[in-house]
């Protein structure tokens, strides 16, 4: 018999892929390290996203892969990748762009996590076990911007839930998170607690449970992925 642990998840492409149909047309994104940035390669056509860096830069094309035609040294994003040129980019300084983030002017920001509790607190800048960590531009994303989306695993590579009833890591933001997408599910937060929307293929609610440290309610209608 396979165990949870021995089952197969979705990869992070598809993570990225099932964030990008949240953002909605005309919006003023910014996208956290790691899988949040795979995210721009995946909206939707016909929809038009407004990219916002801490680096000082909005309205940016998608990353440009590693070895491909375009790597400027003066063109990147917070994570130091390579971003694509497009028309009416502008550029400005770091005041600036914590401006825009401090005065509600970005209307998501897809994060990635350590923790994420029953209630939308997001722990994302340090694990206590490495001592280390450095809050960045986290904690102004996360209180400043509209709606904080996370993007992550779903277990952490011990197998531990990332989701969780409370934080016990040092918190970014609290009650910020209102949508949770994972490898193995889509989880709506309103403040109170946690429904479960949708589940990997090949994977029952009662599964994913099973691998969540915090209550989830089960939507009616639940079902797999829509991509």
């Amino acid at each position: 018999m396979t165990s949870l642990s021995d089952k197969e998840r979705l990869p992070r492409e598809i993570v990225a892929m099932r964030v990008a149909k949240e953002l909605p047309d005309g919006s003023y994104v910014n996208l956290g390290i790691g899988i949040p940035t795979l995210v721009s390669s995946f909206v939707p056509e016909g929809r038009t996203v407004f990219y916002h860096s801490e680096s000082g830069i909005l309205n940016c094309g998608p990353v440009v892969e590693p070895g491909d035609e375009g790597e400027d040294i003066d063109l990147i994003n917070a994570g130091g990748q390579y971003l694509q040129p497009v028309g009416g980019m502008s550029f400005f300084d770091s005041a600036e762009t914590f401006a825009m983030v401090r005065g509600g002017h970005v209307d998501v920001t897809v994060l990635g996590s350590h923790q994420v509790s029953a209630t939308g607190d997001l722990a994302n800048w340090m694990l206590p076990q490495r001592g280390v960590g450095n809050v960045g531009g986290a904690m102004d994303l996360a209180t400043g911007v509209t709606g904080v989306i996370v993007a992550m695993e779903h277990t952490d590579r011990n197998g531990e839930p990332k989701i969780v009833e409370e934080c016990t890591f040092p918190l970014t933001g609290k009650g910020c998170v209102y949508l949770i997408v994972t490898d193995l599910a889509v989880i709506e937060c309103n403040g109170k607690g946690l429904t479960l929307k949708e589940v990997a293929p090949g994977w029952t609610p009662e599964e994913v449970q099973q691998l969540t440290g915090a209550k989830l309610t089960i939507s009616p209608d639940v079902g797999e992925f829509q991509l």
